[in-house]
């Protein structure tokens, strides 16, 4: 059962039938930690679906910033995405290399900067293969479009927000990373930060949002994992990782269950767990 809404996320059928419509822009977000020895550009070069240009999360962020891609300045969004020819008036699909890890991250971005008709593909680049659909090598021809943007700032929370959520706990705060980091009983992929999560924060791993193909579960799995993980979907959510990508597969979750009020927290555990004098919860 395919979800094929172009606001969230569409099926591997939805975006074939589409392939060819003038105002449709396919990107390729994939993007990999150091440990899993994948270098996402070369992979996009070797083969893409037809016509995606590659976002690179890593240059399209703040590089003024210490900590890793984050938002980037408006202008600098503005001005990659002419380059890459994606504008207004554009139906967005973004998918990667993982099915279901950076293209979220991505959707959010575009959502944040008020382009809301973007879509990740459900089930990503290895479902597309899969199901041998067509792979092509060859970079897009890309024409300037021009791009208008409305930051939406109630989409994301810095450090002080987050750090008074956690005092005034009128926020909820869920973590994506895996559980034994989230515990504090493994090392972080990231030198110098300490083991551990916010305070009060709750945990439903990303990796629990899929099935076994990489698809998203239905709506009433996605909400019997919130549940278990103590999660009131009444309440507003702050979602938060390890630095701020696959935070934003939990924000799909949400929003594909009709959950309005969440934000992202960019920093996440890069900025929490490198500050001495912010509490950290052990176990």
């Amino acid at each position: 059962m395919g979800r094929d809404d172009p606001k969230t996320l569409v099926s591997t059928d939805w975006l074939a039938a589409h392939l060819n419509d003038p105002d449709l822009r396919v990107l390729d977000a994939s993007w990999y930690l150091p440990a899993m020895n994948r270098d996402a550009r070369a992979e996009y070069d070797a083969g893409h679906i037809p016509g995606a240009r590659f976002f690179d999360i890593d240059e399209i962020s703040d590089l003024r910033s210490d900590l890793p891609h984050m938002v980037p300045p408006t202008e600098k969004f503005i001005s990659r995405m002419r380059k890459l020819g994606v504008g207004d008036g554009h139906q967005v699909v973004v998918y990667d290399g993982m099915g279901l890890f950076s293209a979220a991250r991505v959707w959010w971005l575009f959502r944040l900067m008020g382009h809301f008709d973007i879509a990740v593909l459900d089930g990503g680049f290895p479902k597309w293969q899969r199901e041998e659909r067509p792979v092509e090598d060859v970079p897009p021809l890309m024409r300037d479009r021009h791009i208008t943007v409305r930051r939406q700032s109630d989409m994301i929370k810095d450090v002080t927000q987050v750090a008074q959520a956690v005092k005034l706990k009128d926020w909820q705060i869920v973590d994506a990373r895996g559980p034994g980091r989230f515990r504090g009983e493994e090392t972080e992929p990231r030198p110098g930060l300490r083991p551990g999560h916010i305070p009060g924060s709750l945990n439903v791993h990303w990796e629990t949002l899929t099935n076994e193909d990489g698809t998203v579960k239905s709506d009433a799995e996605l909400r019997s994992l919130f549940a278990e993980a103590g999660v009131d979907l009444d309440r507003p959510i702050i979602t938060t990782c390890g630095s701020g990508v696959t935070a934003a597969a939990l924000t799909l979750a949400l929003t594909l269950l009709g959950h309005g009020r969440n934000a992202l927290y960019d920093g996440s555990w890069a900025e929490w767990g490198m500050y001495p004098d912010l509490k950290v919860e052990i176990g």
